[in-house]
């Protein structure tokens, strides 16, 4: 039921973010005079409009988004003035008759807007909700994420999962925890008769423990089991690097229980900045969050294959892009544990995605109107040094095939990207 909720919610977060977009857009041009005809939630059959001070507001059956009615961003709109009856880019309000600058602002309204939100939630977050304090990681209960069946002897990657090359349980030793039965939960109360009060101390435990059968205590519940594993060598990783960055200097030999630890950053305690030490901490976080997205941009066309392999039944790379859809779900299990900095964080790194995706100069995006808008200036102010007419605007009819291009190439991401987050999603589980 939780899991469920937290999507619902995380979903009418984009939402409102989407909304609070268009209506940057829509505030921005009505201060500047600009004429503002309809403003919406939704797609679709309308539910409710009302009209207000000469724009139309309400609520569409599809909740995919939002739109604002600007008159006039192109003069080659069609639409009729319902005043005049005349072409609605005729009309003395229209937006391209109006300097600049100030289209600018208002394109550039609905990203700002967004980083807005990503600058606020920040805020919150490292003010008063708190994160967690991971200087204390090494102290969290040993919590059984995944069993594997066996143990693998030599480290090897695998670039196609992103990780450690998975034991055959052919030719492979069992491992300790399949021997033992554990499940995904137990939490590991002591090895060797040695107390486990986190995972360094677990790691030290076993390395002592090669080759040996040792009894180890697991919490199940609210009781407390025990049992006898034999714990066989292997080449451990030590903490600290990727798996891929992984080198023979970066390997010891220990033992291993053959679990994956579930981590959870919700049992941290929580350390807060406050109103403001927190404001410095928003903007050093916000300035590595948008270096991320940018190298997020650059990495996604060798994601592809990997995200195709997914919708075919490979295991998914965490690392693959996903969609609104993998996005609300990852949500929704981040509020079912109620892991609330990594739920606003990832809030605000959807913000700052979305604001800076729509600010680049291809068309349909908002930068692309901003990219022509600037080209129409410079593009005049040349033709005006030389003594020559002005050139004019730009006909957007013959950027057509530009603009279904980027829209056709859009659509196919997005496809891709929702079909994966349906079929093979990205889970913490």
């Amino acid at each position: 039921m939780e899991f469920a909720l937290g999507i619902v919610l995380f979903a009418v977060g984009i939402l409102v973010a989407v909304a609070l977009h268009e209506a940057g857009h829509m505030w921005s041009a009505r201060a500047f005079g600009m004429k503002v005809t309809r403003f919406f939630i939704g797609f679709g059959p309308t539910i409710f409009a009302f009209s207000r001070k000469g724009v139309e507001y309400g609520l569409k059956a599809l909740p995919f988004g939002a739109f604002v009615k600007i008159t006039g961003m192109t003069q080659q709109e069609e639409d009729l003035d319902p005043e005049t009856g005349k072409p609605a880019a005729e009309h003395p309000r229209a937006m391209w008759r109006y300097p600049v600058w100030k289209r600018t602002i208002v394109m550039s309204a609905g990203s700002i807007t967004h980083f807005a939100l990503a600058l606020v939630t920040l805020w919150v977050l490292f003010s008063f909700v708190g994160v967690p304090d991971t200087s204390k990681i090494n102290d969290l209960p040993v919590r059984v994420g995944a069993v594997s069946e066996c143990i693998s002897p030599k480290y090897e990657f695998d670039p196609k999962t992103g990780t450690q090359k998975a034991c055959d349980p052919a030719t492979d030793p069992k491992s300790p925890a399949a021997q033992l039965g554990l499940q995904p939960g137990d939490i590991i109360v002591a090895v060797d008769g040695q107390a486990i009060g986190g995972n360094q101390q677990l790691r030290d435990v076993l390395k002592g423990a090669v080759d040996k059968t040792v009894e180890v205590r697991y919490k199940r519940g609210d009781q407390v089991l025990s049992g006898r594993a034999t714990i066989p060598a292997a080449e451990r990783p030590k903490p600290g690097k990727p798996a891929n960055e992984i080198g023979p200097a970066d390997l010891e030999r220990g033992g291993l229980l053959g679990i994956n630890v579930d981590l959870r950053y919700s049992d941290l305690p929580t350390h807060t900045y406050g109103p403001v030490d927190g404001v410095g901490q928003t903007f050093i976080v916000t300035g590595n969050l948008v270096e991320r997205t940018f190298a997020s941009f650059k990495d996604i066309p060798e994601k592809i294959p990997n995200l195709l392999k997914a919708i075919l039944g490979e295991q998914r790379d965490p690392e693959t892009p996903v969609s609104v859809v993998g996005a609300s779900r990852i949500g929704g299990e981040l509020f079912e544990l109620g892991d609330w900095a990594s739920l606003l964080s990832l809030f605000a790194t959807l913000n700052l995605f979305f604001g800076i995706f729509n600010l680049f100069p291809l068309l349909p995006m908002d930068g692309g109107h901003i990219a022509i808008a600037w080209y129409e200036r410079v593009r005049s102010w040349i033709a005006a040094k030389r003594g020559r007419p002005d050139p004019g605007r730009v006909d957007y009819y013959k950027l057509a095939p530009i603009t279904l291009a980027v829209i056709g190439v859009l659509g196919v991401f997005v496809l891709l990207t929702v079909t994966a987050d349906f079929v093979n999603p990205i889970t913490l589980k």
